[in-house]
């Protein structure tokens, strides 16, 4: 007997769950087409600056290490 009404608790929570995953989402603003277009961009260009400081960085320390230790 009680593992039907665990059961039922289970259902029902598992239940309530989804209703408010739906609910949440309705309160969700989503981004425009062109929001989206800019932030990705954003994104893009900012992997890109970090990229090239990081190969920058790289490559001075490295030129920096042959001249020091003669490599």
């Amino acid at each position: 007997m009680t593992d039907q009404k665990e059961k039922g608790r289970i259902g029902r929570r598992i239940g309530k769950f989804f209703k408010e995953i739906r609910t949440e989402m309705k309160k969700v603003i989503w981004p425009t087409r062109q929001q989206l277009v800019n932030y990705t961009l954003v994104v893009f260009t900012a992997c890109l600056v970090v990229g090239v400081v990081i190969w920058v960085a790289d490559a001075g320390l490295g030129l920096l290490f042959r001249t020091i230790f003669g490599k």
